[in-house]
């Protein structure tokens, strides 16, 4: 038995050890620890992030795990979040890259700067802050080699969710995940949401059928909607802030329309927002 217990403490060890060897410092040659690994979980996440641990939350956050390397007057932070699912973590990704800036195809996605990378994979969120001694000093190219490391240690997709691709895709402008009152409105608490030249879009997937269904009818009646064709059921209306939209539900997929210059616009595009939901 002793025997037994022995092997498994070493088993458990063993890939402890390996589930963490994306924290570490020796991916490029002269960077050492500088202090101890950190680890962090929503109930102390703020004594690292401080006034940002909020944003963390809003996406599931679950826990933090990190390390500071150091060389020559140089320090580098590398942090990786596990969030509450794959969506989670592109939210975050998502509300954290320069939407001035391309993504790359850098997991999820990513976007590499000067002294700085954040990228996703999974339900893993990586950020990669460096503070160089030389304060002008340019390394993308380490620090995008660096990510690429530590992503093949971590599990899970690096196929962006597929949701994204059931948007209309022409004249869109920026997709990303809402955590909370999409497009303003709580009764859809969790979401994407696309912002196009004209007008906005949303998909909701809820956990069953009967809960999206409950949803639908609980904004036609806030709205007084009229009935529309489109989907499994649906309707239009006009909402302050929001002018005309349209929402449906098609299985348990709650989606929409808004921002468009009345009901008729909304209902079109919504109906070919429809036919691209599974």
């Amino acid at each position: 038995m002793r025997i037994f217990a022995g092997a498994l403490a070493a088993l458990l060890t063993a890939s402890a050890a390996g589930a963490q060897q994306y924290l570490n410092c020796n991916f490029a040659p002269g960077w050492q620890p500088q202090g101890e690994k950190h680890a962090y979980t929503p109930e102390n996440l703020f004594e690292y992030k401080d006034g940002g641990a909020e944003g963390y939350l809003q996406f599931g956050f679950v826990k933090m795990q990190g390390i500071t390397c150091a060389k020559d007057g140089s320090t580098l932070d590398i942090d990786v979040s596990e969030m509450a699912d794959a969506d989670s973590t592109y939210g975050m990704l998502m509300a954290n890259v320069d939407q001035s800036l391309p993504l790359e195809k850098l997991g999820m996605g990513g976007q590499v700067q000067k002294q700085s990378a954040t990228t996703a994979k999974g339900k893993y969120y990586v950020e990669l802050v460096e503070t160089a001694a030389k304060a002008d000093a340019d390394d993308a190219a380490f620090l995008r080699s660096l990510a690429v490391k530590i992503l093949a240690g971590l599990a899970g997709s690096e196929t962006p969710p597929a949701t994204l691709g059931w948007f209309v895709p022409e004249d869109i402008v920026q997709v990303r995940m809402v955590p909370e009152s999409v497009l303003g409105l709580k009764l859809i608490k969790r979401g994407y949401a696309a912002k196009y030249k004209q007008g906005q879009a949303f998909i909701a997937e809820q956990a069953t059928l009967e809960e999206a269904a409950a949803v639908v009818k609980a904004l036609r009646e806030k709205y007084e909607g009229a009935p529309a064709q489109v989907g499994d059921e649906g309707f239009s209306a006009k909402v302050k802030y929001l002018d005309g939209i349209c929402i449906f539900r098609k299985g348990r997929v709650v989606a929409g329309t808004a921002n468009l210059p009345d009901a008729d616009a909304a209902l079109a595009q919504a109906r070919k927002l429809a036919a691209r939901i599974p």
